[in-house]
């Protein structure tokens, strides 16, 4: 049991982002980092997932949606949960993110 506790609390400290540079313009305020979904943690199920997002003219994200993922319909919840709760400075815009899971 001890050692599924480690291997959660290492998958969470894994996940990495690469901001892409379509994101220039947007000033990020707060970044809420994605969970790693416990069902690939103990499969250990590594990943990506790349989003484009629309943040309106209070810096709060309005819209996500899923560009590629490796592999399908693992990762995604968790990334774009984690996107609609980010916040960027006043004026709006658009962003794509990549998001990668790795243990």
């Amino acid at each position: 049991m001890r050692h599924i506790a480690i291997a959660f609390a290492l998958a969470a400290a894994a996940v990495s982002f690469t901001a892409s540079a379509s994101a220039e313009n947007l000033k990020p305020i707060k970044r809420v980092e994605p969970q790693y979904p416990p069902e690939a943690a103990r499969a250990g199920t590594q990943g990506f997932v790349e989003v484009e997002f629309v943040v309106d003219e209070a810096g709060k994200v309005k819209s996500v949606s899923v560009v590629n993922a490796k592999p399908s319909r693992t990762f995604e919840s968790s990334a774009v949960r984690a996107v609609k709760q980010w916040t960027f400075a006043p004026g709006g815009g658009r962003g794509k993110v990549r998001l990668d899971f790795s243990l």
